[in-house]
C-alpha cells in the first residue's frame, strides 16, 4: 500500500468519526473537559499530528480543551510518572517505556500508534566506512544508554572500541567530531546535521530487530474505565490531526517551529514527508492500530535483555483498539481492490 493510499485511507476513516461534528463545538462560556497531554519531547515532526488536533481546533471539535504540555530531556520517563501520577491524563510514549511501566504495575495503555515502525537510528559519519550496526565501532557513542533499544543493542552488538557517553539532544558535537556517533529519529536529527555541514550515514534499529511503535498515545486504564467519550474524543481528533498533517503540514510546521525554534522550517517540512512511509500499517491492521504479536516480540526482547520478568506483562493489556475509528465497508472494500498494489516508498 504506497503512502498516497494511506493518506487517503486516514482521511476517509477521519471522514467516518462523526461522533463530533463542527455543529457540537461549544461556545466559550461552556465548560469542556479539561485535559492535558503530554510530550515526550520538545514539539517535533514526530508530535505533528496532536499538534495539528490542538491548533486546528479538531480537540475542541470532539468536545475538548487540550492543552499540549511540552517536553525535554528526561521528559520520556517524566511523562510515565506524571500519568502514574494522574496529573495529566494523556502523553505521548513509546511501546517500550509502556512495557516498562506495566512492568512496575503502572496501568497504562497505548490507544493509537501512529508511527508503525521505529524512526529509531544511530548516526555515524559516511567517513567512518560503518555500513551497519554490527560494524559500529572505535567511536564515541552519545545516546540514553539505560533505555531498551541502548540495551539491546549492548546485548546484540560487539560494539568494539564504542565509548557511550549521555545523550545531550544536541547535534553539535556530532557535526565537530568525525569519531562521534549518536542517537536520533531517522525524520530529525540526519537533517539537522546536512543542514549544519555534516555527512551522516543514518543505521536504523529496526535493522537489529528493535522496532516498537512510536509517537503513542498513551492514558491509564482508570481513564478507559471512568472516561471513556474523553479517551474516543482524543483518539479520534489525533488521527484527524495526523491525518490531516501527513497531507499538508505547513500550517502545524510553522506552530511547532514557534514553540521549538530549533526545529527550522525546512527540517520539520523534512520530518513530516519521511514520516509517512513509517506511519503505513501492516496489511490487515486499522490505521493507528496495533497487534498482540508485535507486543509480545517487544516483550520477550526487554525479558532478553533482564529489564522485566518473564510473564509480568501481558500484550493485550499494553494496548486497546476499541478507541479506533472504523473505516466504512467501502473503504475496506477499496483496499481488498488494491492490495495487490505495492508501491512502497524508501524510509530515508
Amino acid at each position: 500500500m504506497n503512502v498516497t493510499r494511506v493518506l487517503t485511507l486516514m482521511l476517509a476513516v477521519c471522514a467516518g468519526c462523526g461522533r463530533h461534528d463542527s455543529n457540537t463545538v461549544k461556545g466559550p462560556s461552556d465548560a469542556l473537559p479539561s485535559v492535558e497531554l503530554a510530550l515526550n519531547w520538545y514539539a517535533e515532526a514526530e508530535h505533528g499530528g496532536y499538534v495539528q488536533a490542538a491548533e486546528q481546533g479538531g480537540f475542541r471539535r470532539h468536545g475538548l480543551d487540550v492543552k499540549i504540555r511540552q517536553g525535554g530531556p528526561g521528559a520520556a520517563s517524566l511523562v510515565i510518572q506524571e500519568l502514574a501520577a494522574e496529573r495529566i491524563q494523556f502523553a505521548v510514549s513509546s511501546a517500550d517505556l509502556v512495557i516498562l511501566a506495566r512492568a512496575q504495575k503502572v496501568p497504562l495503555v497505548a490507544v493509537a500508534a501512529p508511527l508503525q515502525q521505529s524512526p529509531r537510528c544511530i548516526l555515524v559519519h559516511q567517513s567512518s566506512g560503518i555500513q551497519s550496526l554490527e560494524q559500529l565501532q572505535n567511536v564515541t557513542l552519545a545516546i540514553s544508554d539505560s533505555r531498551p533499544f541502548a540495551l539491546w543493542m549492548k546485548h546484540k552488538l560487539p560494539l568494539t572500541g564504542v565509548t557511550m557517553v549521555p545523550y545531550s539532544g544536541d547535534i553539535g558535537e556530532f557535526v565537530r567530531q568525525p569519531g562521534f556517533a549518536q542517537q536520533g529519529f531517522v525524520f530529525s536529527e540526519p537533517f539537522v546535521a546536512r543542514e549544519a555541514g555534516a555527512d551522516p550515514k543514518v543505521l536504523m534499529l529496526s535493522d537489529i530487530g528493535f522496532n516498537p511503535y512510536n509517537s503513542l498515545l498513551v492514558t491509564t486504564e482508570k481513564m478507559i474505565r471512568q472516561q471513556p467519550d474523553i479517551v474516543r474524543g482524543m483518539v479520534e481528533a489525533s488521527i484527524e490531526g495526523w491525518a490531516g498533517y501527513l497531507q499538508d503540514p505547513a500550517a502545524t510546521n510553522a506552530a511547532i517551529h514557534r514553540d521549538n525554534s530549533e526545529m527550522s522550517p525546512a527540517a520539520l517540512q523534512y520530518g513530516a514527508k519521511s514520516m509517512r512511509p513509517l506511519c503505513q500499517p501492516e496489511d490487515g491492521v486499522p490505521l493507528c492500530g496495533m497487534t498482540p504479536e508485535r507486543w509480545q516480540t517487544l516483550i520477550d526482547q526487554i525479558v532478553e535483555i533482564g529489564e522485566i520478568a518473564e510473564g509480568s506483562v501481558q500484550a493485550r493489556e499494553c494496548f486497546d483498539l476499541s478507541f479506533l475509528p472504523h473505516r466504512s465497508e467501502a473503504t475496506q472494500s477499496d483496499r481488498e481492490t488494491d492490495s495487490s498494489e505495492v508501491d512502497r516508498e524508501p524510509t530515508p
